[in-house]
């Protein structure tokens, strides 16, 4: 790569971070005015959208890790939102299973979070965010490789 392109790609690099950096804050502001931090929001939202989860699974699904989980899962209870159940054919494994008040807490804010992320990448029209989505894949699936 010549030095040109090196420049262009910091370039990217710095623009690229500012926007994640700018887009998350308004996400997790949010997600904190329901009560929640990000990750408890992760694990609910996996759970209503998936159904119940193996807790060794949850945290391969939303990039944290088993102790983490652990506390998430303790707190989530403790709402009332989230509850452990025993597997009946492994006893080595838990699941996570959203309880009714945590299905009627999602369905009344889900939509409300979809609307604010959407407004808050309406910066973009809808070619330019079908145009982002594919760029980034490519970037990502680049760096992965």
């Amino acid at each position: 790569m010549t030095k040109a392109n090196d420049d262009l790609s910091l370039k990217l690099f710095v623009v690229l971070s500012r926007a994640h950096s700018a887009v998350m804050t308004e996400v997790e502001k949010d997600i904190r005015s329901y009560g929640l931090n990000p990750t408890e929001f992760a694990v609910i939202e996996l759970l209503y959208h998936k159904g119940d989860q193996p807790l060794q699974k949850i945290g391969e699904k939303i990039l944290i890790s088993s102790g983490s989980i652990t506390y998430v899962v303790d707190k989530l209870e403790k709402k009332q939102l989230l509850l452990r159940r025993p597997c009946p054919k492994d006893r080595r494994i838990t699941y996570a299973t959203l309880t009714d008040e945590g299905k009627q807490w999602m369905d009344e804010r889900f939509h409300v979070h979809k609307e604010r992320i959407a407004h808050i990448l309406s910066g973009l029209n809808k070619d330019e965010t079908e145009e982002a989505i594919q760029l980034l894949k490519k970037l990502g699936l680049h760096a992965s490789s």
